[in-house]
C-alpha cells in the first residue's frame, strides 16, 4: 500500500487510531477484525513509540471526514455526499475522501434506489426485461422489494422471483450498463470484483414480506416450472424458531398435530424462548413428561433434530393453507376481526 500526504500507510494511520482512540475502545473494534488484520496492527501498535499532538489530530480527523461521508451516503446517496463534503471539505479534499470511502467500503449498486417510494419505484422499472428488474430487487431491502413485486403484473411476478431465486453472479460491466440506463450516479464506483446477489434467500425474504395471494401465486408458478427450486424456498420460507411469530392460539391448534416424540427431538437442540413458548400452550403434566423425555434422551443427531423440526414447519404451512392459521407478514393480507 502506497504511503499518503502525511507519510503514513494505512496500516499506520489505522494503528496511530487505535493508540489515539485507547485501549478500552480499540479492543471493541478489534471483535470486527479478521485475525491477520489483527497481528498486522498488533505488530505496528507495537511498533509506534511515540505520535506527535499534530499527527494524531490530523488522522483523528481524517477518520471523522470518512465516517461522515459514509453517514452521507446512506443518507442521500454519492452525490448528496459529495455535495455536502464540497461544501465543507472543498471539491479536492472531497474526492479524495468519498475515493478512499468507496474503494475500501465498495458502496452497493443502486444505492440511489433505496431512498425512492416504491409506488415511484415500480412506474421506473415495470417496463423493464424480468431480468434487469430481478437485478434491481436483489439489492434493495427486502421490505422494498416486496413491495414492488407484489404490485407487478401477475404473469411477470413468478418470473422476477425465479430470476432472483437463480441468480448468482453479476459481471460489473452488466451492473454498470443497467446503472448507467436507470442512474448514472454510481456507475464509476461500483466495485470490479463479481458481486455475489440474489439466490433462494433473497427471494425468501421478499416473499416473506409481500401478501399471501402473491407468494401462492409465485410458489404455485414455480411448482410447475422448477419443481426443485420451490420446494427449496418453502423450506427456507418458515423455519422452526418463527414459532415465535404465532399467536397462543395457533400454536396451540399446530401442537395437536405434533406426534410428541417429533416435539421432543425437535426442542432438544432449540433456544430457551421457543422452549418456553411451546411450554406455555402445554398442560403442565405434558410438559414435564416432555422435559423428562429430553433430559432421559442425551446427545442426538443434529440431523434428526432437523428433520423433527422439518417435520412441525411442515404442518404449520399446511394449516396456513387450509385457513386454520396466520402466519403475521408484511404486505396486504386481509386481516378479519
Amino acid at each position: 500500500m502506497s504511503k499518503q500526504k502525511s507519510g503514513y500507510d494505512g496500516v499506520q494511520k489505522s494503528a496511530i487510531l487505535l493508540i489515539a482512540l485507547g485501549p478500552e475502545k480499540s479492543a471493541k473494534i478489534f471483535k470486527y477484525l479478521k485475525e491477520d488484520e489483527i497481528e498486522q496492527l498488533t505488530l505496528e501498535i507495537a511498533n509506534t513509540s511515540s505520535v506527535s499532538p499534530q499527527t494524531k489530530e490530523e488522522i483523528l480527523g481524517e477518520f471523522y471526514q470518512v465516517c461522515l461521508a459514509q453517514q452521507y451516503i446512506a443518507e442521500g446517496g454519492i452525490s448528496y455526499a459529495k455535495e455536502l463534503l464540497e461544501k465543507a471539505l472543498g471539491a479536492d479534499r472531497a474526492k479524495d475522501v468519498i475515493g478512499k470511502l468507496t474503494a475500501s467500503l465498495q458502496v452497493r449498486p443502486f444505492e440511489f434506489m433505496r431512498k425512492t417510494d416504491p409506488g415511484q419505484l415500480l412506474n421506473f422499472i415495470q417496463d423493464e426485461h424480468p431480468q434487469t428488474i430481478a437485478l434491481i430487487l436483489s439489492y434493495l431491502p427486502s421490505f422494498q422489494s416486496s413491495q414492488v413485486i407484489s404490485a407487478l403484473p401477475p404473469e411477470k411476478q413468478a418470473d422476477v422471483a425465479k430470476r432472483i431465486a437463480m441468480m448468482d453472479r453479476t459481471s460489473p460491466d452488466v451492473i454498470k450498463e443497467v446503472e448507467g440506463v436507470l442512474e448514472r450516479k454510481l456507475s464509476s464506483l461500483v466495485n470490479q470484483d463479481y458481486t455475489i446477489i440474489g439466490g433462494t434467500d433473497a427471494i425468501v425474504e421478499i416473499l416473506n414480506a409481500v401478501d399471501r395471494g402473491t407468494e401462492r401465486h409465485i410458489l404455485e408458478t414455480l411448482e410447475i416450472e422448477e419443481p426443485e427450486l420451490a420446494d427449496e424456498i418453502r423450506r427456507k420460507m418458515f423455519v422452526f424458531e418463527d414459532i415465535l411469530s404465532l399467536d397462543d392460539r395457533s400454536i396451540q391448534r399446530v401442537l395437536k398435530d405434533v406426534d410428541n416424540n417429533d416435539l421432543e427431538m425437535a426442542l432438544k437442540n432449540s433456544n430457551e424462548e421457543v422452549q418456553s413458548v411451546i411450554f406455555r400452550n402445554l398442560s403442565s403434566r405434558l410438559v414435564s413428561m416432555i422435559k423428562e423425555d429430553m433430559d432421559f434422551m442425551g446427545p442426538v443427531r443434529l440431523k434428526d433434530v432437523e428433520e423433527a423440526q422439518q417435520k412441525i414447519v411442515n404442518i404449520v404451512r399446511k394449516l396456513e393453507d387450509s385457513g386454520e392459521i396466520v402466519i403475521s407478514r408484511g404486505g396486504g393480507d386481509e386481516i378479519v376481526v
